[in-house]
């Protein structure tokens, strides 16, 4: 992925008649990222460019969300042919990862363990209503569900891509 684009939002859908879009963000840093005057791509799930860029006119939080409004584009019906695509930014122009962070394309093939055992590969970070995340682990051929924050995803290791998760006693028997 190196040199490449990587996801920052995804749009959701057209927010009143002033060509405002609410926008799920990708990134922990969104008051940054998706700032006035940012540059956002569409891409594809391999983080390619499919589209032409557009530029971020304002932004502001709105609940768990954010409202972006772009430069040139204020028609509704543009605005919901954009639903659910994904806009990203160059890596370069992100701030790395710690040790103890992945980026989002990095979590499939990664490693889930709890303690010192090997319980299976996580398959993606599947967002869920009212702005929760899931981890989805293959454990033996079966999806397991692990709710992605703390206490129950332990640590990170991104050099190994390992994620140690202490779910509650029968969590994963479901």
């Amino acid at each position: 992925m190196e040199g490449g684009y990587l996801a920052v939002a995804r749009l959701r859908k057209p927010h009143g008649l002033k060509g405002e879009v609410v926008a799920w963000p990708l990134t922990d840093e969104p008051d940054t990222v998706l700032a006035a005057g940012r540059l956002l791509t569409p891409i594809d799930e391999a983080g390619s460019p499919i589209g032409a860029p557009v530029v971020v006119e304002r932004s502001r939080p709105y609940q768990r969300q954010w409202l972006l409004k772009f430069e040139g584009v204020g028609d509704r019906p543009t605005l919901e042919g954009w639903h659910q695509r994904v806009f990203g930014v160059p890596q370069s122009e992100l701030r790395p990862p710690s040790e103890d962070e992945l980026y989002i394309h990095e979590i499939p093939g990664s490693r889930v363990v709890v303690g010192d055992r090997e319980i299976g590969v996580a398959t993606e970070l599947m967002e869920i209503p009212g702005g929760n995340r899931l981890l989805v682990v293959d454990v033996a051929g079966r999806e397991v569900f692990v709710p992605f924050r703390k206490p129950l995803v332990r640590r990170i290791d991104r050099a190994t891509r390992t994620i140690e998760v202490d779910p509650p006693e029968g969590l994963l028997e479901l």
